[in-house]
């Protein structure tokens, strides 16, 4: 096998072609609800995988990228695929694959295909890569599709509108498949709308077919035929009450009771979404400390982190950033500003897309944040010791970095 020279190569030629090799195991897999979107992909889906899973059903879920391990982006009918398990998988496609040029991400998807096809389960739950209409997942006819909030990022791949990015996204409707849409901008929802169209495919759209929103510390959705009044998603955060609401109208589609919706709600887990670290050698190092973990990259994710942080008691609250150089670090840092009293720039260990600390710093001085650098997460959580050993921590900036703090925490 040789490894496509571009680490993204959006074209599905070299996906069909492998899986054909393989037998086309896509087309057995169990019934699969496809989820596109800019932020929100892995948390809805992993909300929809605890309704069902509450319900009785076996579920295949595949995402991206992992976090401390590679086998974390394949579940099989419910479990983590062995290791052992997924590099046979591997090693077999690339066996079929031969001398071809192919990407990591391609190939990883068509191992992902002949495990879910050679497992019994009763659905498969896909988050795209990235975008959509050209990523390697969407070979698929799946019996329900899901766009979750789309804004910038990725532009070099995807377009430098929201209009462009749509379409992307878009991508992933099929010809007379149903597709819940979550929150868009006009500009957005007009070309989801477009499409849709085209193909004759139903849309249930937030602000139109059904709604969501929190009073009196509790979630309530409404769509034609019910209002259900739920406790607030264990998955922290403002913006989780929409990803929420997506998982629920899915749910609804599906026909799945109210206990199955509310086990959606409160038993997904998805970790380095605002997710407090409560235990762990980083947490030993500083116990007075709040220690949370966030890996969102983007404009949108900094307004999520900012809208989560309004809403905390007030705390002295530092962050610990480290980027990567294809995001728009001005565009999350600027939400942030006025909840922050200094951040903590680091280079993210053993990425070789990461952007430098001072970088990082820079730019958030730029956004009107007080900043420095450090040589490592460790060194920060020091020298932030020193300064307010009470202090709430976030360290955030990228997934990347999310994933190297779970594996350093143990």
């Amino acid at each position: 096998m040789t490894l496509h020279p571009k680490v993204i190569d959006l074209t599905l030629d070299r996906v069909h072609r492998l899986l054909g090799l393989l037998g086309n195991p896509e087309r057995v897999i169990p019934p699969v609800i496809h989820i596109a979107g800019t932020n929100g992909k892995g948390s809805t889906q992993a909300m929809i995988r605890a309704g069902l899973e509450a319900g009785g059903d076996c579920v295949h879920a595949y995402t991206s990228p992992h976090l401390a391990r590679f086998h974390e982006r394949i579940r099989l009918a419910g479990e983590l695929i062995s290791e052992p398990a997924l590099t046979a998988l591997l090693d077999e496609c690339v066996a079929k694959n031969g001398v071809d040029e192919i990407t990591f991400f391609e190939i990883t998807t068509c191992a992902a295909f002949l495990a879910f096809a050679r497992t019994p389960a009763d659905w498969t739950l896909l988050e795209v890569g990235l975008g959509g209409r050209l990523d390697a997942t969407n070979v698929i006819k799946p019996a329900l599709s899901i766009i979750t909030p789309v804004s910038l990022d990725h532009q070099a791949f995807l377009g430098d509108t929201i209009g462009a990015i749509a379409g992307e996204k878009a991508g992933i409707i099929k010809r007379g498949v149903p597709c819940i849409v979550g929150p868009q901008s006009e500009e957005g929802l007009a070309v989801i709308e477009a499409r849709a169209e085209r193909l004759g495919s139903p849309l249930l759209v937030f602000g139109q077919h059904w709604h969501v929103w929190e009073e009196n510390e509790r979630l309530l959705y409404q769509d034609e035929n019910c209002l259900l009044d739920l406790p607030l998603p264990n998955l922290v955060g403002i913006h989780q009450i929409q990803n929420a609401g997506a998982a629920i109208a899915a749910l609804r589609f599906l026909g799945r009771d109210e206990a199955a919706i509310e086990a959606a709600v409160t038993r997904a887990e998805w970790p380095a979404r605002m997710q407090r670290l409560r235990r762990g050698s980083l947490v030993d190092l500083v116990p007075s400390f709040e220690l949370w973990l966030d890996g969102g990259h983007n404009p949108a994710g900094g307004e999520a982190v900012a809208a989560t942080l309004a809403r905390m008691p007030k705390r002295k609250t530092y962050l610990v950033c480290g980027m990567l150089n294809t995001k728009d670090v001005r565009g999350y840092m600027a939400p942030l500003a006025p909840y922050v009293t200094r951040l903590h720039a680091v280079t993210i260990p053993g990425e070789k897309n990461t952007l430098p600390a001072e970088t990082t710093a820079d730019a958030a001085r730029a956004a009107g944040i007080e900043a420095t650098t450090a040589g490592s997460v460790v060194e920060a959580l020091v020298a932030i010791a020193v300064q307010s050993p009470a202090a709430r921590v976030l360290i955030c900036g990228s997934l990347y970095l999310a994933g190297a703090i779970l594996r350093e925490n143990g």
